[in-house]
């Protein structure tokens, strides 16, 4: 027969609530963070290898004079590359090759073929297609669309994004249990410690993932436009528009010729970091865009349009509105660039902190594991034991969030829904 003595502690039915919480989100959604982690990691320490297995095409003599940018496009189009001539990348430093930037039929959203040239003498090294405004080659982008949709294309983009809905829930969730003390084995102590050791880390990357994911990142784009902390975008005036006297204009969306003069502009109007894109007009007689591409600090992400030899616009990074600033760090910090070397070592730690957690945590599952059925969760009724007016701030507060992330709130749905069907197939305990 049941006794109602003295009313639970609150610690302590919090502390039963974010166990079976804990436990549930650990079992299902383990396997994503442990794929993330691994994979993230992998993508994190590919530039040193990137710069290894393609230094034929990256790697040239050093020489005190460069051909003009223009000659060198023109060594690029003399190897007929298929598609049209859309931006040029100038060598970054003494050493490496230009990359001229061509659009081709076939190639994936925001590929691009690249032609490496020898600025010194106009040789031709090779061509190999680029990813992304970092503009990463095939090794690194095979491990980013891996560590983003395990090669599935969009589909697979559910995979990381429920990675990073739940890796804050689970990683607070256990600093609560941490901080309540439930920590009654080794092999507990363990999980705990390296959870909470990598908690920063966690949240941080969960955060940035969240970012630009599918749908949640789509939320997170709405509510910065609310705020006013959007990225701003140059301003670029179209072909027909009036720049007044600025020389001569390319005659073709695909024209080259003012190169030199164009990058002279820029350069004369503050464009001044080592990695810069050079974008050709997107029609006749269009601005052409010069962009600063630096992803390590002192960020350098100033852009102008440039017609003729003449700034039309000019866009400065220390004019962003904060959220934006935030933004960027986040994903180059997230993508290891930030910092160089030491945001490589962090992240390498973080990542294998959280895959030592998740392996630890399934350990503990198999372990304590029954004959047959799922698992051995906390008993259920947890919530019953907590404070009723902070059960449902904690209800309300869950579908505000579920409506923000998505995946996360359907999940979440879908953990009650198995829950509920798990304890009707139990019978209950006598009174």
């Amino acid at each position: 027969m049941t006794t109602t003595a003295v009313p639970p502690r609150t610690s302590f039915a919090w502390r039963g609530l974010f166990l079976r919480l804990h436990f549930y989100a650990g079992v299902l959604v383990g396997p994503f963070v442990l794929i993330a982690s691994l994979t993230g990691v992998l993508y994190a320490l590919t530039p040193q290898l990137e710069s290894w297995v393609y230094s034929d095409q990256l790697r040239v003599p050093a020489t005190a004079q460069q051909l003009p940018l223009s000659q060198q496009v023109d060594a690029a189009l003399a190897t007929s590359p298929q598609g049209s001539l859309v931006a040029v990348r100038p060598a970054p430093e003494p050493g490496a090759t230009t990359r001229v930037l061509f659009s081709e039929n076939g190639l994936g959203e925001s590929e691009r073929r690249a032609v490496f040239v020898d600025p010194g003498t106009g040789r031709v090294t090779g061509d190999l297609v680029v990813y992304g405004s970092s503009g990463v080659l095939p090794l690194r982008t095979t491990l980013d669309q891996l560590h983003r949709n395990l090669m599935l294309g969009e589909p697979g983009r559910l995979y990381s994004e429920l990675a990073a809905s739940w890796l804050w829930v689970v990683a607070l969730g256990g600093l609560v249990l941490w901080i309540s003390r439930a920590r009654n084995s080794k092999r507990i102590r363990t999980h705990g410690l390296i959870g909470v050791w990598v908690l920063a880390g966690a949240l941080f990357l969960s955060a940035t993932g969240l970012t630009w994911s599918a749908y949640a990142g789509e939320n997170v784009a709405m509510l910065r436009t609310a705020v006013g902390w959007s990225t701003p975008a140059l301003k670029m005036p179209g072909a027909g528009e009036s720049h007044g006297d600025h020389g001569s204009s390319t005659s073709s969306a695909g024209g080259h010729g003012e190169i030199d003069t164009v990058f002279r502009a820029a350069k004369q109007a503050g464009i001044d970091a080592k990695a810069v894109e050079i974008g050709l007009p997107a029609t006749p007689g269009g601005a052409w865009k010069v962009a600063e591409i630096e992803k390590g600090l002192p960020t350098q992400n100033d852009s102008v349009a440039v017609h003729g030899n003449e700034v039309v616009s000019a866009l400065k990074f220390a004019d962003f509105p904060l959220g934006a600033k935030l933004t960027r760090w986040g994903i180059d910090a997230h993508m290891g660039v930030l910092f160089g070397w030491p945001n490589q070592l962090l992240l390498l730690l973080i990542g294998g902190g959280l895959v030592a957690s998740v392996v630890l945590g399934y350990r503990m599952w198999w372990k304590r594991r029954p004959t047959s059925g799922f698992g051995r969760p906390t008993p259920r009724g947890q919530w019953r034991k907590a404070p009723r007016g902070a059960l449902i701030a904690l209800g309300l507060g869950a579908l505000l969030v579920g409506w923000f992330v998505p995946l996360l709130g359907i999940s979440l749905l879908i953990f009650l829904a198995v829950d509920v069907l798990l304890g009707r197939r139990v019978k209950p305990a006598a009174s």
